[in-house]
């Protein structure tokens, strides 16, 4: 095996002695050749099982032939948005375009379509009429079934109508895909791969599907927004490996989709394995006259150590995508990850983070998640953590001692969210005292996300005394280290909360209209008496004006 980036042009295919591909992956990321990345990944695991695999990273949309420089692969073309869904890729929540894309050489704006996979796998489909295209990554997973676009204001179908697509991989796909490629290889049609969990698929009929879940049909969806959201509910509710059910959802008399139950979580033994995959650890040369790929940054020393989150929190792709259900990556494994960092002439010896989703979940939330799964009706940690609950942070505390032992590592710091009701609800605070000893870096930041217990109870959030009380802790704990370090707590507006009804002398008085600051509509002319909202804990006490409130 070739210790080098993956084709990217007929050139590269020719230097190891390839006349075709057997897979083309199109993506709308620059091909950065690290394990942060869906596509690199995806790429290498298919390589590490013998398969041929080439990468068009970006190709020009509007132009067939960028589609067919590395011809046509023999067993199919692989598609994704990237590593973001491309439309939060290009517009910000007030759906004003954004300046920059770090995932792209330079971070030029513009060089990927909005919907990238729809438009990626047409442009395909325009060229090479029968070959079988399977999508996946974030935009794909989080699209699979019908789904509301806000950004078109719209429902739309599953991704896999509007794209044409064969096959959709949901999930982080290892499982399934290569599952689908070794089918394709051993010369089954992919019309015919129905069977892979973790994937979607269409179908004429349900005559050969059993055992499913039936989803309203689609224009019952499009004239009821209740008949959405019950079938979202019921999407929501079958995430989970072991317990999820197969869904089917109707479009026309003679046309469905239908998802598979998720695929099972990676044991610590493969989730190594594809971590220690031969990654050129960086964005492709090619791309180094452009000013690099603005992304590497962040992630060139950092430490993946876990997957999924049972967190749970109402507003997160996070259980959609990953699953509820920790996966982690063994102490040897990440500590040989770190000594290959240790080598790079510019690692300067600070680890920038070890983690993942939630940095301090190290293991599954308790021991019948790996046989039965989640819950599928109650969540780990809200409205308090569950009895159940094995809180220990004892194992990362060891994985970060061993890190900081390594030679050339002068510091570790955690910079992926740390969950602050589940530090508290272990029985000691040891995680907490090495925490602020050796892994801030001045400024620890944390997600309370709202500070109204009305709005954090449709958030799934533990309430505000939650995060007082870490606060509190925090602050104590850097007083006994003789330490000044702070808090940085990341803050939502505008999230859905039922409005509440209050007397109109409070509106009339200072404008308040809800019980979040995000939403409080002020004026700088109006003074005291305070309304009673006001002695909410969090609120800036003073005169009313759009510098004290917030």
């Amino acid at each position: 095996m070739i210790h080098d980036y993956l084709p990217i042009s007929r050139r590269d295919m020719s230097l190891r002695g390839w006349k075709q591909c057997d897979f083309v992956y199109v993506c709308g990321d620059a091909y950065v050749d690290h394990p942060s990345f869906g596509h690199a990944i995806i790429s290498r695991l298919l390589e590490s099982r013998g398969f041929k695999v080439g990468i068009i990273a970006q190709p020009d949309w509007k132009d067939a032939k960028s589609i067919t420089v590395l011809g046509e692969p023999r067993l199919g073309f692989l598609v994704s948005a990237g590593n973001m869904d491309s439309m939060v890729n290009h517009y910000s929540v007030s759906k004003k375009r954004r300046s920059q894309d770090s995932f792209t050489p330079g971070g030029v704006m513009g060089k990927r379509p909005d919907y990238a996979t729809v438009v990626y796998c047409n442009l395909i489909r325009s060229v090479y009429k029968k070959k079988p295209i399977i999508i996946g990554g974030i935009e794909a997973s989080l699209r699979r079934l019908a789904h509301y676009d806000y950004w078109s204001n719209k429902l739309k179908h599953s991704i896999l109508i509007d794209s044409q697509a064969d096959l959709l991989s949901y999930g982080m796909g290892e499982r399934s895909m290569v599952e689908i490629a070794e089918a394709l290889d051993s010369g089954m049609d992919v019309k015919d791969i129905t069977f892979v969990d973790g994937t979607v698929y269409k179908t004429g009929s349900l005559e050969n599907v059993y055992d499913a879940l039936h989803l309203p049909d689609y224009d019952a969806l499009a004239a009821d927004k209740r008949e959405y959201a019950k079938s979202f509910y019921i999407q929501y509710s079958n995430t989970d490996p072991f317990s999820g059910k197969r869904l089917t959802e109707k479009y026309k008399d003679n046309l469905y989709v239908v998802q598979n139950p998720p695929a099972k979580p990676l044991s610590q033994m493969e989730m190594d394995d594809i971590y220690a995959l031969p990654y050129m650890r960086s964005y492709h040369p090619s791309y180094e006259e452009a000013g690099g790929v603005p992304a590497i940054r962040e992630v060139k020393f950092s430490l993946i150590s876990n997957r999924g989150c049972f967190g749970g929190c109402s507003f997160c792709a996070l259980t959609f995508h990953q699953g509820r259900i920790i996966q982690a990556r063994s102490h040897e494994s990440i500590v040989e990850e770190a000594k290959l960092l240790t080598e790079d002439p510019e690692f300067k010896g600070y680890i920038h983070d070890v983690g993942g989703p939630t940095a301090n979940f190290r293991f599954p939330a308790c021991e019948k998640q790996l046989t039965r799964g989640a819950c599928p009706d109650r969540q780990c940690l809200f409205p308090k953590p569950c009895k159940n609950l094995r809180a220990d942070h004892q194992d990362y505390i060891d994985l970060l001692r061993k890190l900081r032992d390594l030679p050339k590592v002068k510091k570790v710091f955690i910079r992926s969210g740390i969950r602050f009701d589940y530090l508290l609800a272990d029985k000691n605070r040891y995680f907490l005292k090495e925490l602020c000893k050796y892994h801030v870096s001045g400024q620890l930041k944390v997600a309370p996300e709202h500070v109204s217990d009305n709005v954090l109870t449709r958030m799934g959030k533990p309430e505000n005394s939650v995060y007082r009380q870490f606060v509190k802790e925090y602050k104590q704990m850097n007083e006994r280290l003789g330490m000044k370090q702070y808090l940085v707590p990341y803050l939502m507006s505008s999230h859905p909360v039922p409005r509440l009804r209050r007397p109109s002398s409070w509106r009339s008085t200072c404008g308040i209209w809800a019980t979040c600051r995000s939403r409080c509509r002020i004026s700088t002319r109006r003074r005291p008496p305070y309304p009673p909202a006001c002695t909410t804990p969090g609120w800036i006490r003073g005169p009313w004006s759009r510098s004290t409130c917030r």
